[in-house]
């Protein structure tokens, strides 16, 4: 039997984004499901992400004229109208039939920035085309095989990409026992892969496990890397999944544009910290020499706000888009922007914050 993805295309409707998880569930066959849901081992880390927003609290500020707010930022010269962007997420064709195009078309239409894997289900130009006037960036999972590395980022530069995302805290994948249970591979092939397939005889996922697909991966990433990629490029690199301070100097210092702070979702290491609670610490390392972007856990507004004012100057969604993608394409993926926006807008007036750069001011109290 062919794999099924859903073909829903309409705006859903969201109490919160916590719900859409079993809505999911419902609509998703398991293995694909258990994929896009689960975590490594335990699952604490992926718990403990959206779990650490508690230990901070807002302290309301009134009597300050705010009768509306404005979510509009910008990072370098892209102008955004919400300071929350989509994390990069593989295999977007288990979601939905149009996977990864619809998903840029919906991050489009929100006027935020979409992001695609190297292991997508989409190329990199059809991504491209299917939103041709927003900003769009490009994540590299390093492979051992130089060779792919110029292809793929060759097609990244050819397809307009504002920006290489190197991740950095996936040499090989997580244990994540879901994947075990299912017994899940990969049920559609990742494109930009088989492209690369016609020169060599590298495959293009299909049929393969999780630790199959990360076999090809650079096992030893070194600072060079980041060198390499801004000189082939040349093109702004953000380095994702930076948890620890000394990292982030590192990446700074090797000519990271960008510092990317994540832990991947609880999907790799699990007993490490919170992304949330090293986020305060790696920011003040950073010192605003570059912009900062976290991810892992954001569930409410009220996390992009406590994100914003603990350093980030961007916060992404992963797990929530591709939910709102499968429940409603494109259309979906807007709802899920326009849900969380609402709830940002409401913390930011209720806080007596007026603009993003407020928030960013804002002193949260432990």
């Amino acid at each position: 039997m062919a794999y099924q993805a859903s073909t829903e295309e309409h705006p859903i409707e969201i109490v919160n984004i916590a719900s859409l998880e079993n809505r999911v569930k419902e609509n998703m066959e398991r293995g694909a499901f258990g994929y896009i849901r689960g975590g490594s081992e335990d699952e604490w880390t992926m718990a403990e992400n959206t779990h650490a927003f508690k230990k901070k609290k807002i302290i309301p500020r009134v009597l300050r004229g705010i009768d509306h707010v404005s979510l509009k930022t910008t990072l370098w010269d892209i102008e955004l109208d919400t300071p929350i962007i989509q994390a990069p997420s593989a295999a977007q064709g288990l979601a939905h039939e149009k996977g990864e195009t619809n998903t840029a078309k919906g991050v489009a239409d929100a006027g935020s920035i979409f992001s695609i894997s190297t292991y997508a289900n989409t190329t990199i130009e059809d991504a491209a085309k299917a939103a041709p006037n927003a900003p769009q960036f490009f994540q590299i999972y390093m492979s051992k095989d130089d060779g792919f590395n110029q292809f793929i980022l060759t097609k990244a530069m050819e397809a307009g990409a504002k920006a290489i995302i190197l991740t950095v805290d996936s040499t090989l994948g997580g244990y994540r026992e879901e994947d075990v249970v299912n017994k899940f591979q990969f049920p559609l092939p990742m494109p930009n892969l088989a492209a690369y397939s016609e020169q060599s005889a590298s495959g293009d996922g299909e049929g393969k496990g999780i630790s199959e697909i990360y076999a090809a991966a650079k096992q030893g990433l070194v600072p060079e890397d980041i060198r390499k990629i801004k000189a082939f490029t040349k093109l702004p690199v953000i380095v994702k999944g930076i948890q620890a301070p000394e990292d982030a100097e590192v990446a700074i210092s090797a000519g990271a544009d960008g510092i990317w702070v994540s832990n991947h979702g609880g999907r790799q290491l699990d007993g490490g910290p919170a992304s949330f609670d090293m986020l305060p610490l790696i920011a003040s390392i950073v010192n605003k020499r570059v912009p900062i972007i976290f991810d892992s856990g954001i569930r409410r507004g009220e996390h992009v706000f406590k994100a914003l004012a603990s350093g980030a100057d961007l916060v992404a969604i992963g797990r929530p888009i591709i939910y709102g993608l499968n429940l409603g394409g494109a259309q979906g993926v807007k709802s899920v922007f326009d849900h969380l926006n609402k709830e940002l807008s409401i913390t930011m007036q209720l806080a007596g914050t007026k603009t993003i750069e407020d928030v960013k001011n804002t002193t949260l109290m432990d």
